[in-house]
């Protein structure tokens, strides 16, 4: 019987791919997006350690608030010494939320 793949698998695939690809340092960490339909998560991970670095969450149902919580993640980064880091956009399409996400955090001092 044919098996067909779900929206889900394909993105966990295209993820893996991503994250083989690029890898975070404690100079230089892993920005990670996981976006569901109710909540949008930001991690900043050292896959060196395997530890997670800074951690927020907030609402993701729409641009304004990617943006709100992207210059969160960015203010708290800055805090703890971080500029730069690698962004893992987790398998989602460069668009909407994540874009907003990204854009907010660099305009709050986050390189990548």
């Amino acid at each position: 019987m044919y098996h067909r793949t779900s929206r889900k698998e394909k993105r966990i695939k295209r993820k893996a791919s991503i994250v083989a690809k690029i890898r975070g340092t404690a100079r230089r960490p892993r920005m990670s997006v996981f976006r569901s339909n109710r909540f949008m998560s930001v991690q900043l991970i050292d896959d060196t350690k395997g530890t997670t670095l800074l951690y927020l969450k907030g609402s993701g149902k729409n641009t304004k608030e990617a943006k709100a919580l992207g210059s969160k993640i960015a203010k708290q980064a800055m805090r703890h010494g971080m500029k730069t880091v690698v962004f893992d956009r987790g398998g989602f399409r460069y668009h909407g939320s994540v874009k907003a996400l990204a854009d907010a955090a660099r305009e709050g001092g986050l390189t990548f």
